[in-house]
């Protein structure tokens, strides 16, 4: 089944040449001869032949048009000699002959890089030749695409948030961030006043048949034979499309014009179309080129047929992966000439049940989304509904920004898994206190604070306590030798334990800091935290050999002098006391007990007394110099812990809640992260 004639294929073959068919230069030399047949025909032929020719010319120009109609060549607008066909249907009386007007160079490039369909007409008597005047037009300038704020801040934070996740991520993850920054610069630079709509569909749908209905003309070829397009082909309806066609890759031989009329010219302008080779087909290459020329049009019409709407392939591979691209897509039920009654609209309503199940939001009532229509590119019904629809859509120049932002989107949303886990992540005030608490433990910081506590009363003792104590005391050390009882840990197996005792507060620390972070920032946390504790131990150690109790005696207050005159004093009270009593045993000194045996047990009593009274004022400056001790080594070792696990796994937290800012960016605020 098929929508042209055996005289539109006639015209297609002569003047439009299919892909295979051969390049556009053969139609430039076709066009040349004619021209110059027909030069001789209006000096010396008859007005019959002239008659039959341009009859000829306007059967295959517009597919049947009075023959009154003189299409005209105009230059066009980038003021190049670019023909285009103009159909006049308001005229109806037979015009004079007009002389054809020189053709293109040899090479056949046109400034737009466009193939036009050109048709010459002549009708009446051999007369002179009447030159008439051509109208020149002012080249137009390409105004290139322009993104509004919005999107730039996107597109910016999306460049951001690559450059600081290439040192985390592997190049596979970024790729299609890339992808979509390197498009969107690209179409930026091209021009704004067009729009790309690609026309995709399966085998037998009929999209060349849609297409060649759009244009005007029979330009894509249609048979049974399949596959018949073999290469996509280019319709502009303005100039200046050239640097389009070439990001699309499609030769000057592949680019047409459609039928020219002014209502098709307002109503269109600015479109340019792409007939796609079948996204089924049996030939990769033409799925390759499916693919590739979908990722670079601003927009996309699915032509499905009755038989294969539902098909699998289409909605796996196609629609339901492009569902938030709704906006800039069509969906066309063709063929429809062929349902019978209400069998249109119940398959229609069948179409839109399941886009709704692709995710792909319908445009209805005003709402931003897919629009769908039926209708039959062979009878046309439905075809002015569409190309109104076009119309409007490619009148708003805001097709090719919409498709970079559902670019962005898709790109967002394939990025959420490295960037955003839903979860609060972090390094909590507490995690940090336990892990110094963790590292002050293994360096032994409460051990050396009751140490120097320790330290600070033997000295008091020492100041305070009366000699004949201190004498026994220091007989009983000499004397009795270590019991054995508890067993004396080596210095290698403190070594061991201090050393495990820092691995567990790292990978403790390194656990918490992870937590509820995306895989990658996870692991780069983890190693971090690992480079950091290497050597770790070794530097605690030092720290504690600096920081710990300092070497010689503890510092004296200032009641330590009075409490050793007073102990001194106790103790000459006894030595008095002992001499005098001696003394008047041996008969020295008259008999008096009361005095010596007072002056003895005033001091006896009284050096005990004092160093009681020293040990209960001992207790607090004891007791805050060891705390002290101990503050100094815990904050040695939270010190030396911070600079090589804690600032490191602080700076990765850093950078992750910067690029988790920056894709709340590219996500334009709408997405919740964690």
């Amino acid at each position: 089944m098929t929508a042209v004639t055996d005289q539109d294929h006639h015209d297609a073959s002569a003047e439009n040449v299919p892909p295979e068919e051969g390049p556009s230069d053969g139609d430039n030399a076709e066009e040349q001869g004619r021209t110059e047949e027909m030069r001789e025909e209006e000096k010396g032929g008859t007005k019959k032949e002239t008659k039959e020719e341009g009859g000829k010319e306007e059967k295959d120009g517009d597919g049947g048009a009075p023959e009154s109609e003189a299409p005209e060549e105009v230059p066009s607008a980038d003021g190049d000699d670019h023909a285009r066909v103009a159909a006049d249907s308001g005229s109806v009386t037979p015009t004079a002959p007009k002389e054809p007007r020189a053709e293109p160079g040899p090479s056949g490039a046109w400034d737009d890089g466009l193939i036009a369909r050109r048709v010459t007409e002549t009708d009446g008597p051999p007369r002179e030749p009447v030159v008439e005047p051509r109208i020149t037009a002012t080249p137009q300038p390409v105004m290139p695409l322009a993104y509004d704020g919005q999107l730039r801040s996107r597109l910016d934070a999306l460049r951001e948030l690559v450059g600081l996740s290439r040192t985390r991520l592997d190049s596979r993850t970024l790729a299609e961030a890339g992808r979509v920054l390197d498009e969107a610069a690209a179409r930026r630079r091209l021009s704004g006043q067009h729009t790309v709509v690609a026309i995709a569909g399966a085998t037998g749908s009929g999209k060349s048949q849609l297409f060649n209905s759009l244009a005007g003309v029979p330009i894509s070829e249609t048979g049974v034979r399949r596959p018949t397009t073999a290469a996509p082909i280019a319709c502009s309806w303005s100039d200046g499309a050239a640097t389009l066609l070439d990001r699309l890759g499609i030769p000057g031989r592949l680019r047409r014009r459609p039928l020219q009329s002014a209502e098709a010219e307002a109503q269109l302008r600015g479109l340019v179309l792409v007939d796609l080779p079948d996204h089924d087909s049996a030939a990769v290459q033409h799925r390759e080129q499916v693919d590739r020329v979908l990722a670079l049009v601003d927009a996309v019409i699915w032509v499905v047929d009755p038989e294969k709407y539902a098909d699998a392939v289409l909605h796996e591979r196609y629609l339901r992966p492009m569902a938030g691209h709704a906006e800039v897509m069509f969906v066309v039920l063709n063929q429809v000439d062929r349902l019978p009654g209400e069998a249109a609209h119940q398959v229609l309503d069948d179409l839109r049940r399941l886009l709704d199940d692709d995710g792909i939001a319908l445009g209805e009532y005003g709402e931003p989304g897919a629009t769908v229509l039926a209708l039959s590119a062979l009878t046309g019904d439905g075809i002015g509904e569409l190309r109104e629809a076009l119309g409007q859509f490619v009148g708003e120049r805001g097709a090719a920004a919409r498709r970079i932002s559902a670019d962005l989107d898709a790109a967002a949303w394939e990025l959420r898994p490295v960037y955003a886990t839903g979860r609060r992540a972090g390094l909590s005030e507490r995690a940090r206190d336990e892990f110094s608490d963790r590292l002050a433990d293994a360096v032994g910081a409460t051990a050396a604070g009751q140490a120097a506590e320790r330290a600070w009363l033997r000295n008091a003792n020492r100041a305070c306590g009366t000699p004949w104590l201190r004498l026994w005391r220091w007989y009983q050390d000499r004397r009795e030798p270590s019991t054995g009882r508890f067993a004396v840990r080596t210095q290698p197996d403190e070594e061991a334990t201090a050393r495990q005792r820092v691995e567990q507060a790292v990978r403790t620390v390194a656990e918490r800091a992870s937590t509820g972070l995306p895989a990658p920032w996870a692991l780069a946390v983890r190693e971090a935290a690992v480079r950091g504790s290497q050597g770790l131990p070794e530097a605690l150690d030092e720290l504690a050999a600096r920081a710990g109790t300092p070497s010689g005696r503890p510092p004296r207050p200032g009641w330590w002098p009075v409490a050793v005159l007073a102990q001194a004093s106790m103790t000459l009270l006894q030595i008095v006391g002992g001499l005098w009593l001696v003394a008047q045993i041996v008969g020295v000194m008259a008999p008096n007990l009361g005095v010596p045996v007072l002056l003895m047990s005033v001091g006896i009593v009284g050096g005990p007394g004092v160093e009681w009274s020293c040990k209960l004022a001992a207790r607090g400056p004891a007791r805050r110099y060891g705390l002290e001790a101990e503050r100094r080594l815990r904050e040695a070792a939270a010190g030396c812990g911070r600079a090589r696990v804690l600032d490191p796994v602080a700076a990765e937290l850093l950078r992750y809640r910067e690029v988790r800012e920056q894709y709340v960016r590219v996500t334009g605020a709408r997405s919740a992260v964690g």
